[in-house]
C-alpha cells in the first residue's frame, strides 16, 4: 500500500464527518429533526473507525464522551423548553402531541419545509377546535413559536459547541 494512501483515507474521513456535522447543525431548524443525534452518530462512526486504526487516546474518549452529554442534555433541553413554553398557555398534551405529530408526518411525506408549516397549523387547528377562539388559538401557536425559537438557540449553541469538540478532538 502507498504509503500516502493511510492519508488520503484519514483526510476522507474527516471530511465526511465534518460534513455530517454540518448537515446535522443546519438540519437543527427544523424541530422534528433530530440533528444532534446524527452529529453524535457522526462522531461516533469517526470514533470507532479511529479506534480500528488504533488511533483513539484517553483525549479522544473523554471528548467523545463530552459530545455525547451535550447531545443527551441538547434532546432534553429542547423538549423541556418547547413544552413549557407551551403548557404556561395551559396547552394541552393532546394539542402538543398532535403538533408534533403534524410536523413529523408532513416532514417525512412531504419536506421538512412543509413540516416546519405544519406543526404550527396543526396546534392552531387543534387549539382552534378546541377553545372555539381564533385570538386564542393564534396565542396558542405563538406559544409554540416562541418555545421552539429558544429550543433551536439551544441546540444551535449545543450543535456549535458539538462541532468545536469535534474540530479539537480531530485536528489538534
Amino acid at each position: 500500500m502507498p504509503t500516502w494512501f493511510p492519508f488520503l483515507l484519514q483526510i476522507a474521513l474527516e471530511t465526511f464527518t465534518l460534513f455530517v456535522l454540518l448537515v446535522g447543525l443546519f438540519g437543527l431548524i427544523m424541530p422534528v429533526f433530530p440533528g444532534l443525534v446524527i452529529m453524535w452518530l457522526g462522531t461516533l462512526v469517526y470514533a470507532l473507525i479511529q479506534n480500528a486504526a488504533d488511533k483513539m487516546t484517553g483525549w479522544d474518549w473523554f471528548a467523545f464522551a463530552l459530545i455525547t452529554i451535550l447531545m443527551i442534555v441538547g434532546n432534553i433541553a429542547d423538549n423541556i423548553i418547547i413544552a413549557r413554553k407551551m403548557r404556561d398557555q395551559y396547552i394541552p398534551w393532546s394539542s402538543i402531541l398532535l403538533a408534533f405529530a403534524a410536523g413529523i408526518v408532513a416532514s417525512i411525506f412531504f419536506t421538512p419545509i412543509i413540516g416546519l408549516i405544519a406543526a404550527p397549523l396543526g396546534l392552531f387547528l387543534a387549539e382552534l377546535r378546541r377553545l372555539k377562539n381564533r385570538d386564542e388559538a393564534i396565542k396558542s401557536t405563538k406559544a409554540y413559536m416562541v418555545g421552539w425559537g429558544w429550543a433551536f438557540g439551544a441546540r444551535f449553541i449545543i450543535g456549535v459547541a458539538i462541532t468545536g469538540l469535534w474540530m479539537l478532538w480531530a485536528w489538534i
